[in-house]
């Protein structure tokens, strides 16, 4: 049966090959685990060669394909080197997933330049370049999907984060550009920004009962984020069933947004 002439969405990801950055722990890896468990292979890519391999195993332990791509993301001839070299490994990239990012708190008044600098490389600079090399195979195909792990601080400013929420405006609003003119080749874009998550690497700063309390005064829904909550939507944007879907930021955020 064909589910999407059934009526039914199709989120079967077989014969799909991701590019996932900042795959090699935390939700970079839960994303690609998520992408391969829908069937898709993954190239895993990731600054750190160690974790990368870490994630390569768990990904072909699912039984999909995995494609180990270490890169300097702050480095545009390292991001184009890898995306040729993962483009001829693998037959082709159908999805990619910008998922690296960085975040160091300071006061506005406080922030360096060389803070900021790392800041927008990671979270916008890098977007925009691995986006560009991607964008131009998938161009040539007349197909693709790329989604960007925005935040909810794109939306709504968050204290002792002014580079990070400059960073992730800008990635809604990249997101939405290049959305509008690839529209034409066939490749959707789109951003998930999720609200705080809570993982390990996370969790102290969450046993901070302030801070705690304030992350969850603000989330109508009244809990903190999972990453199946994201792993979830990022899975749909890659999917066929979100084949109409493109130029959109999908807040998974609880409701914060919306006060």
């Amino acid at each position: 049966m064909d589910p999407v002439k059934a009526g039914v969405p199709d989120f079967n990801l077989a014969g799909k090959v991701a590019l996932v950055t900042g795959a090699g722990r935390g939700l970079g890896a839960e994303i690609a685990l998520a992408l391969a468990a829908y069937g898709a292979d993954i190239v895993v890519a990731d600054r750190s060669l160690a974790e990368t391999e870490r994630t390569t195993e768990a990904v072909r332990a699912l039984g999909r394909r995995a494609f180990p791509a270490q890169a300097n993301l702050l480095n545009v001839a390292e991001i184009r080197e890898m995306v040729s070299r993962a483009a001829g490994e693998s037959g082709g990239i159908d999805i990619l997933v910008n998922n690296a990012g960085v975040n160091l708190t300071q006061f506005a008044e406080d922030v360096t330049e060389e803070a900021w600098d790392t800041v927008l490389g990671v979270n916008l600079k890098a977007v925009f370049f691995c986006s560009q090399a991607v964008g131009r195979l998938m161009i040539g195909r007349k197909s693709g999907k790329i989604i960007n792990v925005s935040s909810q601080t794109g939306a709504v400013a968050i204290p002792k984060r002014a580079a990070y929420c400059a960073s992730k405006g800008g990635v809604n609003m990249l997101t939405k550009l290049l959305a509008l003119e690839w529209a034409k080749h066939g490749v959707n874009v789109n951003a998930v920004a999720p609200t705080f998550l809570e993982t390990p690497l996370t969790r102290p700063m969450f046993e901070d009962a302030e801070f705690r309390s304030y992350v969850l005064g603000n989330i109508p829904l009244g809990r903190i984020g999972r990453p199946a909550d994201v792993t979830g939507a990022v899975v749909y944007l890659a999917s066929p069933a979100a084949d109409l879907v493109t130029g959109h930021i999908l807040h998974v955020d609880g409701g914060w947004t919306i006060q």
